[in-house]
């Protein structure tokens, strides 16, 4: 019987085809696992970098990552806020958010989370109150500037205890805003301006001024304070000051009404070109009238600047002759002094036309 070759029931090349074929899947399944890697990383890096979007934000106080992330995405500075709250919290960052306005652009989330977090200042608005504004010119100002005028000015004038400071005694603030230039953030709040403004007065109340206070008799720091407000009312400039000071620290110290026309236009709510002695605004009492009452009003008529301040501190009192001046007048552009009321009528008389 003669031996017969065995047929096989599958071709060489199937039989080669298809030990092949799981490691063409694995191959097929690695690319298409590096492709979804690849395009996942795209995405990402899509998602994380720059917008070309410049815009204004702002960053409320107390915002998380999240509430960050979502203020950014509305606005256009990244293009996922969920992605952006992930890098803050991986990086820490999420801790050191800095409230606030912001011109930020979308230059990528490591930019702007350096931007909110460290890196940049929150927008500000530069304001100059002059020496001798009141506060409801204060007020305005801040105003014109979109800052919140109506409540300073309402604080101002009811304060509450915890924006008082302890030396202010009179029914109102003024007097107590030191007049200066002042970089305010754009989200600052009426309290935020009035601490500001209060504690940068506080500085000129130094042990030496307090010390200083006692020598001249006046009683307290409030004292001084509306002392130097009516000062700066009245001086046309810093040389009169000094001399200005005088005459009314010695008409204090003999019980002489100071007489003060700036103080009798504040009472009655006016500027002091508006009074009109015709119409008895004069004989109008208010506690701030000083001709109708002796010695200082309950406050402050305006905020002095440390021009007024010190010169309270260091008054020019008397003549050459050791005689103490009690009168002043102002007429063709210049300041008359006088030790009596026979002198000042007569300088009234030859220069006030």
């Amino acid at each position: 019987m003669d031996d017969k070759p065995t047929l096989s029931a599958t071709p060489p090349d199937e039989t080669r085809e298809a030990s092949k074929s799981p490691t063409r899947w694995i191959l097929r399944g690695v690319l298409l696992m590096f492709v979804l890697l690849v395009a996942l990383l795209g995405y990402a890096l899509y998602l994380m970098g720059p917008t070309g979007v410049t815009a204004q934000v702002q960053i409320p106080r107390g915002s998380g990552a999240a509430a960050v992330g979502r203020i950014l995405e509305q606005a256009g500075l990244v293009r996922s806020g969920y992605l952006f709250a992930q890098y803050l919290r991986f990086s820490g960052q999420d801790k050191a958010l800095k409230p606030g306005y912001y011109r930020l652009e979308g230059n990528g989330l490591r930019a702007i989370a350096l931007a909110i977090t460290g890196e940049s200042r929150p927008l500000t608005v530069r304001i100059t109150f002059p020496e001798g504004w009141r506060a409801v010119d204060m007020a305005q100002r801040l105003s014109e500037n979109n800052l919140d005028g109506p409540r300073f000015l309402e604080l101002v004038n009811n304060p509450p205890s915890e924006l008082r400071p302890a030396e202010a005694k009179g029914p109102t603030l003024e007097g107590y805003l030191f007049p200066a230039t002042y970089d305010f953030p754009l989200d600052f709040t009426a309290e935020d301006v009035i601490r500001t403004m209060t504690r940068r007065m506080e500085q000129e109340f130094t042990p030496e001024a307090q010390a200083r206070l006692q020598q001249l008799g006046l009683q307290s720091i409030h004292d001084w304070v509306t002392l130097a407000s009516i000062v700066q009312a009245e001086a046309a400039n810093s040389g009169e000051k000094p001399v200005i000071a005088g005459v009314f620290l010695n008409r204090l110290e003999i019980g002489m009404p100071l007489q003060a026309d700036p103080t009798v236009a504040y009472g009655l709510g006016k500027r002091l070109p508006e009074l009109d002695r015709g119409a008895g605004d004069f004989e109008k009492d208010t506690p701030y009238n000083t001709y109708t009452r002796r010695g200082l009003p309950p406050g402050a008529i305006s905020n002095p600047g440390t021009e007024a301040l010190r010169a309270v501190l260091n008054p020019v009192r008397t003549n050459e002759k050791g005689q103490k001046y009690l009168y002043f007048l102002h007429a063709q552009g210049r300041l008359f002094l006088n030790v009596d009321f026979e002198g000042h009528l007569r300088d009234t008389a030859k220069y006030y036309r």
